[in-house]
């Protein structure tokens, strides 16, 4: 003979009979303990997900700040002297028989010497202009190392060109010289350190 439904909550299967003492308030299961004896209750409801990481939601990498007139004037100092240099070059090695000929009396080259040399000089002019194009597009992203690295180069190219070239170079060395201080000076202002500091801690956070 069978007996009737047991209740879940007097003793049936895979429920835990309730500790000594316990208060009768209790009962029939009260809901307020979500379903849980309240001697298994450990005072906190913890998520079976991880919390999600702060910041933007999906962990994405927040907008740029706002750059100070300092860093865009800074940079753009050192584009325009890029730029300048880009010139001088195309220029120089568009009269190509000048240009070997120049090798030819202060080398003392042959002529397939001073040809091999115009050619290498000019692939290695364009591959630095290139890299130094890419440099100041990191640091107009807010890379502080890509500013660094426009003190150092544009440091040796003002001591270049105050140890011997701007004598006889003209006006067009002395503006190049002249927009490459600029830019380290701007470059290195507080508004430009502010700004390159904030842009580093909010890549830090992500």
């Amino acid at each position: 003979m069978t007996s009737g439904p047991q209740d879940p909550h007097q003793g049936g299967y895979g429920q835990q009979p309730p500790p000594e003492g316990t208060p009768p308030e209790y009962g029939q299961g009260s809901r307020q303990y979500g379903g849980r004896p309240p001697w298994q209750q450990d005072g906190s409801e913890q998520s079976s997900y991880p919390a999600a990481p702060a910041g933007h939601p999906g962990g994405e990498v927040g907008a740029p700040t706002e750059r100070p007139a300092t860093v865009k004037a800074g940079i753009a100092a050192f584009l325009v002297n890029t730029l300048l240099n880009a010139l001088g070059t195309v220029l120089l090695f568009t009269d190509l028989e000048g240009y070997r000929a120049e090798l030819a009396e202060v080398g003392g080259l042959t002529d397939e010497q001073v040809s091999t040399a115009a050619t290498v000089g000019f692939v290695i002019s364009l591959l630095f202009i290139a890299a130094f194009l890419a440099v100041l597009w990191f640091a107009w992203q807010g890379h502080n190392w890509a500013r660094i690295v426009l003190w150092v180069l544009g440091g040796l190219s003002v001591l270049a060109g105050l140890t011997g070239t701007m004598g006889t170079g003209g006006f067009l060395v002395a503006l190049q010289l002249m927009l490459t201080l600029a830019g380290i000076v701007l470059l290195a202002l507080k508004p430009s350190n502010d700004w390159y500091r904030a842009e580093a801690q909010r890549r830090k956070r992500f």
